[in-house]
């Protein structure tokens, strides 16, 4: 699970050159909807989050599950008000949600 989630977020940054810890439109931004993009509309924090409970499991060390625990509600957060901000600052980005309507994983959220 630690592998894969670093394999998606290498993906997430392979396809999509604007991805930034910050959130902002760059000028020349687009939507992407390509690659890990088509299937959930956050697959970095889909990424991150598979390798924060892969990492407690593979070394054995459960306490480490209360960390996800915690950060859940703040990535479920950030989350949301990252696509209030794309949604009015980002062109085609309200037409994309529409489209790709799972956020983290396909047929739950």
């Amino acid at each position: 699970m630690t592998a894969l989630g670093f394999y998606i977020v290498f993906l997430v940054y392979k396809e999509n050159t604007f991805t930034s810890a910050t959130i902002e439109v760059a000028c020349d931004q687009k939507v992407i909807s390509t690659g890990p993009y088509a299937i959930v509309r956050h697959p970095m924090y889909a990424g991150s989050l598979l390798y924060l409970l892969g990492m407690p499991l593979a070394l054995g060390s459960y306490w480490g599950l209360l960390v996800l625990a915690a950060v859940m509600p703040f990535l479920i957060w950030r989350l949301f008000d990252e696509e209030r901000f794309l949604s009015k600052n980002l062109p085609g980005y309200a037409e994309y949600c529409a489209k790709v309507r799972w956020r983290l994983m396909p047929g739950i959220f």
